[in-house]
């Protein structure tokens, strides 16, 4: 029990410190929102009213979106649960960057709000193998919850239906098992609206080769649900709205470290790119990383996720932009389903929240909207380098 306490402590810490670069900024940020209130209304999350009504993503059983900022507990439902002495348990399917961080620091803040004591957090580091290892030993923690992302929809399957049938409430984050049922095998999928951020993404580099001109995609060559959806999206915006940008290259990888090699093949193959789109921001950084080291200057990138790195680098102009997930609202929102399952009550299907574009413009205001915190010194040097 000792050895797993360690495991889990040191664990925690390295969620808490690990972003897309491995850089401190964020841990010394999100540290800040201990002293922010935790507005829920839509105005203080940057979303506006338009905004509210563009959720483009359906769930992974084709469920209709529900706005995650609409969920609520009054204050007798926190102090119900405040009294139940429940316990909570989190399995990630990668732990290595700021979405996961940012996540694990709203799942952290929520439950305590709430008297809810987290006992394991597990990283499965991608390795389907791994999280049923995991799971397993969450399971002996005794939790009445699991948050948690599948790294795999078939093949952590059986492992989730041994979480579910012991009784243990299942909230997911993005993915869930194959065959399973939400408000009978768990309780709710929280996303972000990853169609409309593969819409984004696409929409920034249409606009920046002014609707003309040859595009590669790094893609995650795996079956993931919301991976999916963002690259669905992309190709179908660029078909509809920008028929004259042809998609010359696709080219996948399973490891995200292995993003720059799949850079690399694909500048060599195709010498007249004008522009590139990476699935998420740490293979984003591979291919930046590939351009660089070729000496290429004139291509174009954009992206899923505002991690540290992709931010600095947005801000400095080195990338078009992206399309944002808000990471923390997630966290929020799914310790707040949680609390749902918990009390009895009845909970939707599928929770995502809205897109966020974000580009050199905008990007001082993004971040703060999305991880709770004034922006960090290094962004507005950033900023004000590339003016």
């Amino acid at each position: 029990m000792k050895k797993l306490l360690v495991i889990v402590l040191m664990l925690s810490i390295m969620l808490g410190m690990v972003g897309c670069g491995n850089n401190n900024d964020q841990q010394n940020n999100t540290d800040a929102t201990n002293d922010q209130s935790q507005d829920t209304s839509n105005e203080s999350h940057g979303i506006t009213a338009e905004d509210e009504n563009e959720i483009k993503s359906v769930g992974p059983n084709g469920e209709t979106a529900v706005n995650a900022f609409t969920l609520s507990l009054t204050d007798a439902e926190k102090n119900q649960i405040r009294e139940g002495g429940f316990k909570a348990a989190i399995s990630f399917h990668y732990g290595g960057n700021d979405w996961s961080s940012t996540q694990l620091k709203a799942l952290n803040d929520t439950f305590a709000d709430l008297g809810i004591e987290v006992v394991g957090v597990t990283d499965a580091n991608f390795a389907p193998e791994q999280q049923v290892s995991d799971l397993e030993t969450l399971m002996a923690l005794d939790p009445d919850v699991i948050v948690s992302i599948p790294t795999d929809p078939a093949a952590t399957a059986d492992a989730f239906r041994r979480v579910s049938n012991a009784g243990v409430k299942l909230v997911f984050m993005d993915n869930v098992p194959n065959g399973f049922v939400a408000g009978v095998d768990y309780v709710s999928c929280v996303s972000a609206d990853n169609y409309g951020n593969g819409i984004v993404a696409a929409d920034l580099i249409g606009e920046a080769l002014n609707g003309r001109g040859n595009v590669g995609v790094v893609y995650f060559d795996v079956d993931f649900f919301v991976t999916n959806q963002r690259l669905e999206a992309f190709k179908k915006t660029m078909a509809d709205k920008y028929p004259d940008i042809e998609i010359v290259a696709e080219m996948g990888f399973q490891d995200p470290n292995e993003a720059s090699g799949v850079a690399d093949a694909m500048i060599t193959k195709h010498p007249n790119l004008d522009a590139i789109f990476a699935h998420w921001d740490v293979p984003a950084e591979g291919v930046l990383s590939s351009l660089r080291a070729a000496g290429i200057t004139d291509i174009k990138l954009s992206t899923i996720d505002l991690g540290n790195n992709i931010a600095k680098e947005v801000a400095a102009g080195n990338i078009l932009g992206l399309g944002a997930q808000l990471p923390y609202d997630q966290g929020v929102a799914e310790a707040t389903l949680a609390a749902y399952a918990l009390l009895g009550k009845e909970a939707p299907a599928y929770v995502a929240v809205p897109a966020k574009r974000v580009d050199r413009n905008n990007i001082i205001e993004a971040y703060e909207n999305i991880y709770k915190v004034s922006a960090p010194d290094w962004l507005l040097k950033a900023k004000e380098s590339s003016n």
